[in-house]
Order: C-alpha cells, then sequence, then structure tokens
C-alpha cells in the first residue's frame, strides 16, 4: 500500500487568480446567496400558513413558530451547501452571517407581504 500525499495549495492573492477562478468563486457565491433567498422566501410562506388564522391586526395565534422555521431555514443552509457540493470550509463567520441576514431578511418580507395581502 503506498499513501499519496495530498499538498495543499497555497493561498492565492487576487492578482494571482486566473480569470477562471475568479469566475468560479463568483457563481459558488451567487449560488449561496440564492440558496438563503430562496430558503427565506420557503420559510416565509411556510410560516405564514403553520402560524394559523391572524387577527384583525394581523398577528397569528402561533407567530413564534415562524420564527423557529426561519432559524430552522438558517441551521439547514449549511446542509444544502454540503448536499450541492459547495466546500463550506472556506467561509468565515461574515460569510455565515451574511448567509443567515439573506434568508432572515426574505423570510420576514414574504411572511409580511403574506400577513398583510392574503386572507385565509
Amino acid at each position: 500500500m503506498s499513501e499519496e500525499v495530498i499538498e495543499e495549495q497555497p493561498v492565492l492573492t487576487k492578482k494571482q487568480k486566473t480569470k477562471q477562478d475568479k469566475q468560479a468563486e463568483h457563481i459558488a457565491r451567487i449560488k449561496r446567496t440564492l440558496i438563503a433567498s430562496f430558503l427565506g422566501i420557503f420559510t416565509g410562506i411556510l410560516s405564514y400558513y403553520i402560524g394559523g388564522v391572524p387577527n384583525a391586526a394581523g398577528i397569528q395565534n402561533d407567530g413564534f413558530l415562524g420564527f423557529m422555521l426561519m432559524l430552522a431555514g438558517i441551521v439547514v443552509q449549511k446542509h444544502i451547501f454540503i448536499l450541492s457540493g459547495m466546500d463550506t470550509s472556506k467561509l468565515g463567520g461574515k460569510d455565515w452571517f451574511y448567509q443567515g441576514f439573506m434568508t432572515f431578511a426574505f423570510w420576514f418580507m414574504s411572511w409580511t407581504i403574506l400577513l398583510t395581502a392574503m386572507p385565509k
């Protein structure tokens, strides 16, 4: 049995990256943002339908459940990234905060629009 030694590539600076590397990173960022956005919209719609019938003020009986669904959507993102083949080891705290904020923003917008515009 022979052991293969895999050498780690050094981190390249912006000037050292090729056009293909930059495009690949850009497409990966777009995919991450799309996943966060669609997950936020999905959890917002789910929060509306699971939260119960809103009263005259637009408040649902199980509104806290909607918030918990949004938090679950943020947690599920990492698993979706892994299943889709994205490398999550390079993501830092700022990246994860951005992903969570995008999910929250789309959840909040879609849930609010549904609460104010859609009669049950």
